[in-house]
């Protein structure tokens, strides 16, 4: 039986299309790992990290998988002073999501949320569906029907 998750009940609620993928079988925790494993070029695999700033306020980041974030460009870029990496006992009750399974896609809340302009260099990309060993794929321009987003040099 296939697994929906919450990202996949929301992008097929609103008729959005989208490739599912399912590694939970596999070993795979890293970034880079799922790349391999589903056979995808990593530039094209996302992550999401959730951040908070100098201000308390909270921001999303999208980055490809073999990347670092830079603090320094996505403080900038959101106006801050500094920003740092929201710990991962934090992540469940302010989310909804566990480390490793975070999408952009249907948080409790919504923060603002940037994705690397790296993105808009594919016609998909492929990112968490909210559940650890479940991936996305679908086109940024859809991405951007779901949520609203910036496109930033964020690595």
């Amino acid at each position: 039986m296939e697994i929906k998750t919450n990202v996949m009940r929301t992008l097929d609620r609103m008729k959005i299309p989208y490739r599912s993928y399912d590694y939970s079988s596999t070993q795979a925790v890293s970034g880079i790992e799922v790349a391999n494993v589903l056979n995808q070029d990593p530039a094209r695999v996302f992550k999401t990290l959730v951040t908070v700033g100098k201000s308390k306020k909270y921001y999303v980041f999208v980055i490809p998988v073999a990347q670092e974030l830079n603090l320094k460009k996505a403080a900038e870029f959101r106006g801050e002073k500094s920003i740092e990496m929201v710990k991962s006992k934090d992540l469940l009750p302010l989310t909804g999501y566990v480390h490793g399974g975070c999408s952009p896609i249907g948080m409790k809340k919504f923060f603002p949320t940037a994705i690397d302009k790296s993105a808009l260099n594919f016609d998909t990309i492929i990112f968490s569906a909210g559940k650890i060993g479940y991936q996305v794929e679908l086109s940024p321009a859809d991405l951007a029907k779901v949520i609203e987003y910036q496109p930033a040099d964020l690595v």
